[in-house]
């Protein structure tokens, strides 16, 4: 059976595997903060019905709770540990008959159906911005089914990457970010493909750039809203030429054959 991935936007992806519907970092406004949605329509409705999601850190536009109060009543969530503490919203739609909410730590293992969820470490700036303590970890999901697929929500690139993600047949990679600087803690197209290299899986797709950019900025490095994708697919090309990327635009699914 393929596994399906669609990239809605910045870091949410549906992946389809065994079955089972995975959402990744749910994001679904127009609007958040300083941001606007510059690029690619905002996810249909369908986009909300998931088996199973999963938050990788507390930034907002990773953790954005009006778009997880979308999400069907009975979900599975699952969200760093902490996280219930550090975002009073989230405890509200973890109450009777809305979402189930679980708080994870690296190295947890999460059955839904067909598929098992493995939570990995992450390194970025985890806390709930702009204000409050580190009381939480960025992580990072391997989503294993038919496929084995990583999510590596926003994270810089550390040593023992792959030998703490494993062997995996494909690699959600973040190559940018939401405005024209990037931090500590990121990936940029280039770090990513260095990333691509360690890991070493079957295919990868791009995420986490050319969608939200900060309003009236629109002049300020604009290629580092555009150029990303395109960049990473160059780099990947030169660091991991046995990789197959796949660039995909908003909305957009790819359909991946599994060989084991």
């Amino acid at each position: 059976m393929p596994v399906e991935i669609t990239w809605w936007g910045h870091a949410t992806c549906t992946v389809e595997d065994s079955g089972v519907r995975v959402l990744t970092d749910p994001l679904f406004a127009r609007r958040l903060a300083h941001l606007r949605r510059r690029r690619g329509a905002l996810p249909p409705p369908g986009a909300w019905r998931t088996d199973l999601a999963l938050v990788s850190h507390l930034h907002a536009d990773h953790l954005h709770v009006p778009s997880l109060a979308r999400l069907t009543p009975g979900t599975r969530l699952l969200v760093p540990r902490g996280a219930l503490r550090a975002v009073p919203g989230l405890r509200r739609l973890g109450r009777p008959g809305r979402l189930r909410i679980t708080e994870v730590t690296p190295g947890d293992r999460v059955e839904v159906g067909e598929v098992v969820v493995r939570v990995v470490s992450a390194r970025h700036d985890g806390r709930r911005l702009p204000v409050g303590p580190r009381r939480s970890p960025a992580l990072g999901y391997v989503v294993e089914g038919e496929a084995r697929t990583y999510f590596a929500g926003d994270t810089g690139l550390f040593e023992t990457m792959a030998e703490e993600v494993g062997p995996v047949d494909t690699a959600l990679l973040p190559v940018g970010g939401w405005g024209p600087y990037l931090g500590e803690g990121h990936l940029d197209a280039a770090r990513a493909a260095q990333a691509l290299a360690r890991l070493a899986p079957r295919s990868a797709v791009p995420v986490h750039y050319g969608t939200y950019w900060p309003i009236g900025m629109d002049a300020v490095r604009p290629h580092e809203f555009h150029a990303p994708g395109d960049e990473f697919v160059r780099h990947a090309a030169l660091r991991a030429p046995g990789v197959a990327v796949h660039r995909l635009g908003h909305g957009e699914s790819v359909r991946l054959e599994v060989a084991r």
